[in-house]
């Protein structure tokens, strides 16, 4: 049998020998063993191909000085296993409780070393089909009509065995350095090779080419050694804090801001990084000069037949020369091993060391070869933390729905509640879901009405960039509207340039939940699925086109969005007026009262009182009812009109007995007479 299945998995095109699998993963990083999971949870038939002897090579050797930006908080005060998500930043998907990072490191900004036995366990332990000292040379592609998408995708090996796949999965991150070319830049030192040793810039002046995490990384391990350091880039310094953006500059690296602004030797200056040229001198000291100053000029005739800028301008800000310069201009899509077929293209401007994809993460150029991962971070670059393992997790699981529905028939996965729920289905989300919160802006929960509005379909953590193809997507049908369930930040209140502590930056007040700044809930109703076209000419920054109506639940300190009226009346009433009825709950006694002096019932009264659902009544209930002014007390009620006072001893027991009353296990927080 064993041979029977290795031969089924070999296939020959003009006389090569493939190997088949249906899913072919490029990468055993994060991305690629999170896809790996999801794929072995669904029976899947995949492979992943990793380069190196062991997964997450690239934390082998990155972040250089081995401390991560990425928190791991043990405790947030909770046991509830998503909400705790929200706030680990390291931890793959999965059912196994015991490959969560905290069980691996104790820091909140945990070694480097400690991510590596992380993927190496996750890969074990979950017996993840992963063929190490694998490196994928090159990528084609075969048309075949026969084929899932059209074609089949070819893959070669540094050994020259091929392989054969439906569909790719490019899970292979960014790893190629950034390099900026100019005059004298091969005197510059790269971050991936430059001495980790501080005792080697002992008394060294230092100049880094760049202002990210790497290049604050690499200062700040130097920063009590040197004679001073300068750093150029041809952007300002961007810090975390302000943009709400983590790939940003973090509190973790930036000592350097300190000892510039305090007046310590250091500093930051801005200026396009090819404009520059380096001169180095007899005594091995580099000078830097302006490209300009070099035309027509022969740099190797020496500096002193090279005018520089100090000669002009004898304040010229970096006139003293250095002892090294570092480049930390971070990372880029190796493009190199795909074939013109695909078509694989970089992003325009700023994303151009992205590959071009779909909000979907699918290639804009060729179906079924999907961007996992850092790679797949044109989608919310700057935006949201889809870069991230904190964030791509949640997309690479979006993907493999996206994957299942397509080629196998299974749907999004759903769950349908009657509409009395819709209230604190949305409250238990937003309170709790980590993929929302994370994925602000990207990710949605989508609720699918039902006809009538009776009940809905809820889908959780869909790209809201494909909203208009989620029909064809997920299998899933919305002709009778929908609400979207997002994370928003203030419009106004991310970017480099803003202050984001200054006094009164917080809304407290329900009515003006519209103004909140930080994080919080909005919900958007549609009549109507939103076409492309809607999709396409959406307002600039808004992550959906215009709503029917929308709603901010306003900001939370605790991000604890439970306060009956602050948070969750407002919500009501408002998935009320779009609805057209009525959701709240009610005791037994006043359905039975509607009964009588309404011609329709409340949905609640439908679906639970006249069809004998609910909790029974007990005393305790029934007196906490009555001291609240919700009932009447009917143990002092005389029935009869002729009976002794007396008489009415035990009444209320025997009413209980005699009439059980139905009662929803939240009426004692929302009930009728809430409004």
């Amino acid at each position: 049998l064993g041979l029977a299945l290795y031969a089924g998995s070999l296939r020959v095109v003009s006389g090569t020998t493939f190997l088949y699998h249906d899913y072919c993963v490029i990468g055993a990083g994060p991305s690629g063993l999170q896809a790996a999971y999801f794929l072995q949870q669904a029976g899947r038939d995949y492979i992943v191909f990793e380069r190196s002897h062991a997964p997450g090579s690239f934390f082998a050797l990155y972040p250089r000085h081995r401390k991560l930006i990425s928190i791991n908080k043990q405790y947030t005060g909770k046991s509830n296993s998503e909400f705790n998500l929200r706030h680990d930043w390291n931890s793959l998907l999965s059912h196994d409780r015991q490959l969560l990072f905290r069980h691996y490191s104790r820091d909140f900004f945990p070694d480097a070393d400690a991510m590596v036995r992380y993927l190496e366990d996750f890969a074990s332990r979950l017996k993840l089909r992963v063929q190490y000292n694998t490196a994928i040379i090159h990528v084609t592609l075969e048309r075949d009509e026969q084929a899932w998408n059209g074609h089949y995708f070819l893959l070669t090996d540094q050994d020259r065995q091929n392989y054969k796949c439906s569909s790719l999965l490019v899970a292979t991150g960014m790893w190629v350095p950034n390099v900026v070319n100019f005059p004298g830049s091969e005197y510059v030192e790269g971050y991936e090779t430059v001495s980790i040793n501080p005792e080697d810039f002992a008394g060294q002046t230092v100049l880094i080419l760049g202002r990210g995490n790497s290049a604050f990384e690499t200062a700040e391990n130097i920063l009590g050694v040197t004679n001073f350091i300068h750093m150029v880039s041809r952007s300002r310094v961007r810090l975390s804090w302000a943009t709400h953006y983590v790939g940003d500059l973090r509190a973790i690296n930036n000592g350097l801001l300190d000892t510039y602004q305090l007046k310590s030797l250091d500093g930051l200056l801005e200026g396009n990084l090819e404009d520059l040229a380096i001169v180095k001198d007899k005594k091995g000291k580099l000078h830097i000069t302006l490209r300009f100053y070099l035309e027509n000029r022969n740099i190797s005739a020496g500096i002193d037949s090279i005018t520089l800028p100090q000669d002009e301008l004898d304040n010229f800000a970096t006139r003293a020369p250095y002892d090294r310069v570092i480049r930390c201009l971070g990372w880029k899509f190796d493009f190199s091993i795909y074939n013109r077929s695909l078509r694989m293209m970089p992003e325009k401007g700023i994303k151009k060391k992205y590959p071009q994809i779909k909000p979907s993460y699918e290639s804009r150029s060729i179906q079924g070869l999907f961007v996992l991962g850092t790679a797949s971070h044109s989608v919310d670059f700057r935006k949201s933390a889809g870069g991230f393992i904190h964030g791509f997790r949640y997309t690479t699981r979006a993907v493999h729905r996206l994957l299942e529905n397509r080629h196998h028939g299974v749907p999004w996965p759903s769950t349908v509640h009657p509409i009395t729920q819709l209230t604190n289905s949305i409250i238990k989300r937003v309170n709790e879901a980590s993929g929302l919160y994370q994925m602000f802006s990207v990710l949605a929960d989508i609720i699918l009405l039902r006809e009538n509005a009776t009940a809905f379909e809820y889908l959780e953590e869909y790209p809201v960039g494909v909203l208009a193809e989620l029909e064809m997507q997920t299998g899933r049908k919305a002709p009778n509207g929908l609400f979207v369930i997002i994370m928003e930040y203030g419009r106004n209140f991310s970017g480099a340039d803003k202050d984001v502590f200054y006094y009164n930056r917080a809304v407290g007040e329900a009515q003006h939940a519209w103004q909140s700044n930080f994080l919080h809930p909005v919900i958007y109703y549609y009549k109507h699925l939103p076409t492309e076209r809607e999709m396409r000419l959406r307002p600039p920054d808004w992550p959906l086109p215009r709503p029917d109506a929308v709603h901010h639940i306003v900001e939370d300190f605790l991000t604890d969005w439970t306060a009956p009226n602050a948070h969750i009346l407002p919500l009501r009433r408002f998935l009320e007026n779009c609805l057209s009825t009525d959701l709240r709950h009610f005791f037994a006694e006043s359905c039975f009262m509607f009964a009588f002096t309404r011609q329709k019932l409340p949905p609640f009264c439908q679906q639970g009182y006249v069809r004998m659902q609910g909790l029974t009544g007990s005393e305790g209930l029934r007196r906490h009812a009555v001291e609240a002014g919700l009932l009447e007390d009917y143990a002092l009620t005389d029935f009869s009109g002729d009976r002794p006072p007396d008489s009415h001893e035990g009444s209320q027991d025997q009413l209980l007995r005699d009439h059980a009353i139905p009662i929803h296990p939240l009426q004692h927080l929302v009930n009728a007479k809430d409004e």
